[in-house]
């Protein structure tokens, strides 16, 4: 035969993979017939075997057992005969007078009475269950005995050792059957006390770290405990000799200096165990793991655990032996990796790394399970494990491996497809029990599964023509159930005519049940259900009568009559004919004894000569066979009218008196009467009685509202929940409010039940890859209704067709675990308890765990890139390669750099999504700032994971239109100029080429011409001649790039009156930027603003380099008339005056000057002058004007290089106060300008020849100022006077 070649190989794999998934998906397979619990069935059924009951895999016995009890136990019909196979073959148990095998059983018994040794019996067991439909098997149980050896006898040399150095004694306990439990102590029986010093290894040493004399002081002896045997084993004691340096003394020990002062030399850490710096660990799934550091070293070093590529799985880790041992509980693979202790002094550290593996034993992941077919039906067995290495998978037929059984015509309707038999058009006599071995060189597991072809003719379960009545209009239910294989189609007939019944009025359920939506008269008759298949046919009848109910027409009503007179209650009732009803009548729940003074006939009760006693809710019930009815009303007794004073009834009403004498009565699972006697009303009547309950096993003492009811009521039925442990108070209410609650009422228990309710909120999700966690919200305390409250879980892969998986927990949630990536699960959940099973959930969708995306988008690219936004392509990804929910492709992107020169931007990382499923998407995106280079790439993302990013792309936005100006500050400095001041945008979004000024005059709401100006890109200050100083301008200003204008800094300049006020301060602001300090947190006060005047502000982040939205806001109006004060008459006289009055007083100076004259020191002038000096503090003063002259500003600081110019020429003359000179609102001191010489024949603020006082008051005038009005005006003594002004 010649080999096969590669391509030919595969192309038969391939061929065989075709065929095999056409053949399941033209396959269908029918449900399992599941068999009822009716004992007559079961009597009836053959079944094939079923082991019940075995010994464990590895059965460890003690030889001092007088009998070993090898358990089989199974059951099936007929019923089983056993046999066993020791080490594979058959183990005849007649021959052996010392084994037994136990009726009706396969256990073995083998006894040691009359000799014997159980070694003799050790070996490999299997039992074989045997009848006429098939073999079931045990599981191999390897028989052991237990054993515990002698310590062997040696003599051990006295243990020499130098104080400070480590040292490890050994134990080497003899090999045991199981393990014996290893533990040291000294010849005194005194355990050796274990610290981070002194502490026993995992393989039973002993260790120290280092050697302390005290050491020496006692023996060490390792011990030995077989637990089965219930024996100790002690080996000989070891001796310690510490050799010292230095003498030692026992009164100076003490905890902090071991060594009482002496040196000792120090080391630094060295692994006792394990050795070198790398070992390796294998541990099994589900077992636990346990890795061991114990170092040497002086001082003892301390012991931390680290793990590679991870943390540590904190709910799972716990360290024992001082930290020296690190455990692990139940591993699972995602424990595997590389973990390093560290042992570090203070005289350094050292690592071991441990690779941990972890492999699997086999484990289920769909075990299989007994199928029951009707001839002719396809079915199918599943066995699936898994493990690592992953398991073999090994099907076998009654014992036998199902690839050495011979053929047979039945053979043909069975095909093994791996882990899955199919099963097509089974025929009788192919019942058999199939074996699956799931087996790898760490363990096995076998399950045994049987397929029982079963044909049995239709039989009727319930009794036989039963009676049923019910109460007309009633939703009604009729039983009918059977069984039968296979399995039986049901139809039900009315009076034996017509059709099925199913539509309409009726509804026929597969169980066999049929319900009538409201029974009506003419649904009355003979209901026939008729069950049949290949077999044969079974029916059974239900007699149906409906009835009229039974009701209360006229109830009785509440009455208050005087004592000594008579009460009647009517009770007037209807019913069906052939319905005979019984009418009882009972006062606050007890029923009542009839005697003279209470009497009833069909439709009342009359009690006469009424009294006290006969207070209380009297209840009418009447009763049929198929239901009831009842209706109270409640007896009052009153005194004579005449006794009564009249001036009750001028009282005021008040709350309810608490009612009294509680009683329970009427016991019943869920429900128990209460009734009480009500109290007084307080002149209102009471119109409810709110009943509360307490409980005391989940919350004692609390208090909580169980129902209300009106107020003519005092006797209510309460409908409680089970299990609980209830006592009860009421609480009455009028108008006026409520009264106090009553006394508690005796406590009544209520009798377990299964739950009611279904838990909420169930969900299934993933926390990792490969599980789901289900989840839901736990039962309240009162819907628990019993002890021991449990859920039961199922879940099965959704579409699959599997068998529900299913768990019982208490706790609530339940982790499914080794699930495949991100697989929609169906998912439903059960409450029980002790008593029972709650009701069902309806079926959820839950997913397993999703996983980082396998593939990332490809070919990212950028197209039509505006100035801010552009066209993103990329190719998709296959969204099985997600593995998860697809949430979007998610493009990260971030601004590299400005193409500005010298503009520092921020580099925050931005994302945006695109949901898109297109094969070839795009996106747009948006809000990019102009003439800047960005960087970009893009991921897809699931619910918890990025994938790897795609290419990095690089592009540049074109330039676009500036951002405003960062401030506009409009300051005057006469009465006909302003000085403009602004700020370089933000963000220029370009190369500046300059900057438009658009100003017009504002007359009320009318707007005058525009007027332009531009300048140059370096210029952010400007000086405008106002041609009208009296009027209002409103200002644009904006940057200009190539592209065109920018965002507009809109302004006005104030009303004039309110420049005329404060002129003298030369500079009032009307922008304004206000400086915050960075641990200042908003809001911030804004202060000086103008009454009445619009302001736009924006906030300016230095830190961030960045500006907020501009947001328009506008003060409120002072209440005062503006009046233009230059237009007033007398104001105009006024200076007139003065203005002659100072050209007088400035004549009589010059011509004393110029006759060198003094002037008086205290003289008409100097007065005058004091006064406007001190007139003039009062004055409001704006910051001082801060910019540079050319216009520059620096990006990387924010200040302007004029600030620095100015601030190193300023002398500490310049700013040195003169009296009567202000502070100024930032705490710079600024200079008075109430000096004369300002507009007379200049000065350099020095005392003239002749010693005036007029040079104490000069200042330097601004240069700015200087240069920007170089006419004469400025030092006419007009303009001085209007500077007075």
């Amino acid at each position: 035969m010649r080999p096969v070649g590669g391509r030919e190989m595969l192309g038969k794999v391939g061929h065989a993979a075709l065929m095999l998934l056409s053949l399941l998906l033209l396959w269908q397979e029918a449900a399992a017939i599941e068999v009822p619990l009716d004992p007559k069935i079961q009597q009836d059924l053959k079944q094939p075997p079923t082991i019940i009951k075995q010994s464990v895999k590895d059965y460890i016995v003690d030889p001092r057992d007088n009998i070993i009890i090898i358990e089989c136990e199974a059951k099936g019909n007929p019923v089983p005969t056993f046999s066993w196979r020791r080490n594979g073959r058959l183990f005849n148990i007649g021959k052996d007078p010392r084994v037994t095998m136990r009726k009706r059983s396969g256990t073995l018994e083998v006894g040691f009475h009359n000799g014997g040794r159980p070694e003799d019996y050790e070996g490999e067991y299997q039992c074989f269950a045997t009848n006429d439909l098939g073999v079931a098997l045990s599981n191999k149980i390897l028989l052991r005995v237990s054993k515990a050896p002698l310590w062997p006898k040696e003599v051990l040399a006295p243990v020499q050792v130098v104080e400070g150095s480590p040292l490890v004694l050994t134990c080497n306990p003899p090999p045991g059957l199981p393990p014996p439990l290893i533990f040291w102590m000294d010849s005194n029986m005194t355990p050796i006390h274990q610290d981070r010093r002194v502490s026993m290894g995992l393989n039973g040493d002993l260790y120290f770290s280092n050697v302390l004399v005290q050491d020496g002081q006692k023996d060490y002896s390792c011990n030995a405990r077989f637990n089965f045997t219930y024996t100790i084993q002690q080996k000989n004691p070891f001796n310690l000799k510490v050799q010292t340096t230095e003498p030692y003394n026992d009164t100076s020990y003490n905890a902090s200096d071991p060594f009482g002062g002496r040196k000792v030399a120090e080391t630094s850490p060295s692994f006792l165990t394990p050795e070198g710096s790398g070992s390796f660990k294998m541990v099994l799934r589900d077992e636990q793991l346990l890795l061991e550091c114990i170092a040497a070293g002086l001082p003892t070093p301390s012991i931390k655990w680290f793990k590679r590529g991870g943390d540590l799985p904190a709910q799972k880790v716990k360290f024992q032996n001082f930290n020296k041992t690190l455990k692990i509980l139940s591993v699972s693979e995602e424990d595997a990796g590389e973990y390093v202790c560290m042992a570090d002094n203070r005289l350094g550290s050292i690592r071991h790394s441990i690779n941990v593996q972890v492999k699997a034993a086999p484990y289920w992941l769909d075990k299989p399970t007994n199928l029951v077919l009707a001839p002719e039906e396809n079915g199918r067995l599943v066995c699936r494990a898994n493990g690592n290495p992953k398991p073999n998978i090994q099907w076998l037929m009654n014992g036998e491996p199902l690839n050495k059984i011979t053929e047979t015509p039945t053979s043909a309707n069975r095909e093994v497809l791996g882990d899955t038999i199919l099963f097509r058009g089974v025929q009788i006599g192919s019942s058999a029990v199939y074996q699956c071995n799931a087996s790898n060189q760490h363990g096995y597991l076998l399950a045994n599964a049987f397929v029982s072809v079963l044909d049995m003719a239709p039989r009727m379960l319930g009794p036989k023509n039963q009676l049923i009545k019910v109460v007309m209009n009633n939703r009604t239910f009729l039983n009918c159930p059977f069984f039968g294989s296979p399995l039986p189609e049901l139809r039900w007939f009315k009076n034996g005519q017509g059709s099925g019944l199913d539509g309409g009025q009726y509804r026929a359920y597969i169980n066999g049940t049929l319900e009538i939506k409201r029974a009506r008269k003419e649904d009355e008759g003979i209901y026939t259900c008729v069950a049949s298949n290949m077999l044969g046919n079974a029916e059974n009848q239900v007699q149906l009568e409906v009835k009229e109910p039974t009701r209360i027409i006229q109830a009785p009503t509440h009455q208050s009559v005087l004592r000594g007179s008579k009460a009647t209650f009517h009770c007037k009732v209807v019913s069906d004919p052939s319905l005979p009803t019984t009418v009882n009548w009972s006062k606050d729940g007890e029923r009542l004894d009839l005697g003279w003074r209470l009497k009833k006939d069909e439709e009342s009760l009359t009690i006469s000569s009424v009294s006290e006693n006969d207070e209380g809710i009297y209840t009418c019930t009447v009763k049929s066979e198929i239901d009831q009815d009842s209706a109270s009303a409640r007896l009052t007794v009153s005194e004579d009218a005449s006794h009564n004073p009249s001036v009750y009834s001028t009282l005021p009403p008040d709350r309810p008196d608490p009612p009294i004498d509680l009683d329970l009565s009427d016991p019943s699972a869920r429900s128990v009467r209460l009734t009480w006697i009500p109290g007084n009303d307080r002149r209102s009547p009471v119109t409810e009685f709110l009943v509360q309950f307490e409980e005391n096993r989940w919350e004692p003492g609390r208090w909580q509202n169980l129902s209300s009811y009106p107020g003519d009521l005092n006797s209510v039925i309460l409908q409680l929940a089970p299990n609980v442990n209830y006592q009860f108070r009421v609480i009455a209410i009028n108008s006026v409010g409520w009264s106090q609650p009553s006394q508690p009422s005796p406590r009544y228990k209520t009798t377990a039940a299964p739950p009611d309710a279904i838990p909420r909120d169930l969900r299934g999700w993933g926390s990792n890859k490969d599980n789901m966690e289900i989840t839901w919200e736990p039962l309240h305390d009162l819907e628990k209704n019993g002890p021991n409250l449990q859920y039961n879980v199922w879940w099965r892969r959704k579409d699959s067709g599997d068998d529900w998986t299913n768990v019982t927990t208490s706790e609530t949630k339940y982790v499914v675990r080794h699930t495949e990536t991100y697989v929609p699960y169906e998912i439903k959940i059960q409450a029980r308890n002790e008593l029972g099973s709650g009701p069902e959930s309806n079926i959820v969708i839950g997913y397993s765990g999703e996983d980082k995306p396998t593939d990332s988008p490809t070919e990212l690219r950028v197209s039509k890139v505006g100035s801010t936004r552009a066209n993103i392509h990329w190719k998709p990804v296959d969204l099985s390669s997600v593995q998860g929910e697809f949430k979007e492709y998610r493009l990260h992107y971030w601004r590299e750099s400005s193409l500005v020169p010298g503009l520092v931007v921020s580099k925050e990382k931005k994302t945006t999504g695109f949901y898109t499923t297109v094969p070839e998407p795009s996106g747009i995106l948006k809000d990019l700032v102009p003439y800047s280079k960005y960087k970009m790439f893009m991921v897809v993302a699931n619910s918890r994971f990025e994938s790897l990013p795609s290419n990095n792309v690089e592009f540049t936005t074109a330039e676009g239109v500036p951002d405003a100006p960062r401030f506009f500050r409009i300051n005057r400095r006469s009465l006909d100029t302003l000085y403009l001041e602004w700020g370089k945008p933000l963000e220029p979004n370009g190369i500046l080429i300059g900057y438009q000024l658009v100003y017009q005059r504002v007359n009320g709401s009318r707007l005058g011409p525009q007027q332009f100006e531009t300048f140059r890109p370096n210029m952010t200050d400007f000086i405008l001649r106002l041609p009208d100083r009296s009027a209002r301008y409103k200002f644009n200003l904006s940057a200009l790039t190539k592209v065109g204008m920018g965002e507009v800094y809109a302004e006005e300049s104030p009303l004039f009156s309110n420049e005329a006020e404060n002129f003298t301060d030369a500079t009032d602001v009307v922008n304004k930027t206000v400086a915050v300090e960075k641990e200042k947190q908003p809001p911030v006060n804004l202060k000086a603003l103008i009454a009445g005047e619009k302001y736009h502000l924006r906030v300016y982040s230095q830190e961030l380099n960045s500006v907020s939205k501009s947001v328009t806001f506008k003060t409120k109006a002072a209440h005062i008339d503006q009046v233009d004060i230059a237009t007033q008459g007398w104001f105009i006289g006024l200076m007139c005056a003065i203005a002659l009055i100072i050209l007088i007083l400035l004549i009589v100076c010059f011509i004393k000057r110029s006759r060198g004259g003094k002037y008086p020191s205290s003289g008409f002038l100097t007065g005058f002058t004091k006064y406007l000096v001190r007139d003039k503090k009062d004055l409001p003063l704006d910051p001082v004007d801060q910019k540079d002259q050319d216009g520059s500003f620096d990006y990387q600081n924010g200040s302007s290089v004029r600030d620095r110019n100015e601030n190193e020429n300023s002398s500490d003359e310049d700013n040195k106060p003169l009296q009567g000179s202000q502070t100024s609102l930032d705490g710079n001191v600024k200079e008075s300008d109430d000096s004369l010489v300002d507009y007379g024949e200049g000065g350099d603020g020095q005392f003239n020849e002749d010693g005036s006082f007029i040079g104490q008051y000069t200042v330097k005038k601004d240069k700015d100022e200087t240069e920007g009005n170089e006419s004469s005006e400025a030092t006419s003594p007009v303009n001085a006077i209007y500077s007075l002004a």
